[in-house]
């Protein structure tokens, strides 16, 4: 995952700039922002970025000044300077202290992936002989074997992993970065689920071997399955008794089997079986039968109407609720409520 520090006095500019970049989808990224180059220089220090965006004119200090101090720290930051026409030429100077890039305002969505993609293959060299959007999907569908630990699509997708880079001319010593490359971007996907981070680390070595490095990333995986096993083994109950804590947190809206399956991480079509084993329902049957039985308790209770009863329980179309009650309890919800006495 790349750092991307973006420095101008505008937020707007800012924020735009950001979101210009993550929808760009070239690589994974983490963004910080700073208003001027004074903030930006602490920055520095504590987010170390990979690249870094910066206007020139600023309070504090300018974007010349912070071209100058960054060079004068020997940082090795790549930087893009970014100017309105009238500071052209105040921006080109910036190339004496090592600025590579520059982009004129507004910026557009052609020129910054242009700039994007300079970035990337001056910082990952390996990076611009493979595609960096078939590098994401092959870590979301490793990372998705991964999660719902599928042993076997796991190494029947690393090797065709490596019969793909064959493809491509790297040299021995660019695989290894690759594949580490290959490694952050699993690990980061991996994070999104929930707040037990995995850490970066992985056994591949810059200075393996092409098939030390493939060797290195495979023990790496392995390492992050056995992790999320021993988690899940360590702190989990029973996945169907999980399942149906989250049906009833969740009765007001209409959950999916595949969010349950998700939230478990577990294969979707694996947890259908399991639930129905474990239930003698299909999940979608457990899941209407026990919105009807709030529904039930509710017309119990005078003070609510169908109509708020019908929202309650997740359905806005008030016709269904009605069609699905009797279909569960054989009365309609007026019914129900004359039987037991309430007009």
């Amino acid at each position: 995952m790349f750092r991307i520090l973006i420095v101008d006095d505008e937020p707007m500019i800012r924020i735009g700039l950001a979101k210009m970049i993550e929808q760009a989808g070239l690589f994974e990224c983490q963004i910080k922002h700073a208003e001027h180059g004074e903030e930006a220089l602490s920055l520095v220090k504590s987010f170390r970025p990979h690249f870094l965006f910066t206007d020139i004119r600023m309070p504090v200090m300018d974007g010349m000044e912070l071209c100058r101090k960054l060079s004068e720290l020997k940082s090795h930051v790549r930087i893009v300077v970014i100017s309105g026409y009238s500071d052209f030429e105040y921006a080109r100077s910036c190339m004496e202290y090592g600025v590579k890039s520059y982009l004129l305002k507004p910026v557009g969505r052609q020129e910054l992936g242009d700039v994007l993609r300079k970035l990337l293959t001056a910082e990952s060299p390996s990076v611009s002989l493979v595609p960096v959007m078939e590098l994401n999907d092959w870590a979301a569908r490793l990372e998705r074997s991964i999660w719902e630990l599928r042993y076997t699509d796991v190494e029947e997708q690393m090797e065709a992993w490596r019969c793909y880079h064959s493809s491509y001319a790297l040299k021995p010593e660019q695989v290894p970065e690759l594949l580490r490359m290959l490694f952050g971007l699993i690990v980061a996907k991996l994070n999104e689920h929930d707040g037990e981070a995995f850490h970066n680390v992985s056994d591949i070595n810059l200075h393996d071997t092409s098939e030390a490095g493939f060797r290195a990333f495979e023990q790496s995986i392995q390492s992050l399955m056995l992790t999320l096993k021993e988690r899940r083994s360590s702190k989990r109950k029973n996945p169907v008794d999980e399942a149906k804590a989250f049906i009833e947190q969740n009765l007001t809206r209409e959950i999916s089997l595949e969010e349950v399956a998700e939230k478990l991480g577990l294969n979707a079509s694996y947890f259908s079986q399991l639930f129905k084993q474990a239930t003698r329902e299909t999940f979608v049957q457990y899941r209407i039968r026990r919105k009807m039985e709030l529904a039930k308790r509710m017309l119990e209770q005078p003070k609510y109407r169908i109509t708020d009863i019908s929202y309650e329980v997740g359905y806005a179309d008030h016709p269904h609720f009605t069609k699905t009650f009797k279909k569960v309890t054989g009365y309609t919800p007026s019914e129900y409520r004359n039987r037991i006495g309430i007009e």
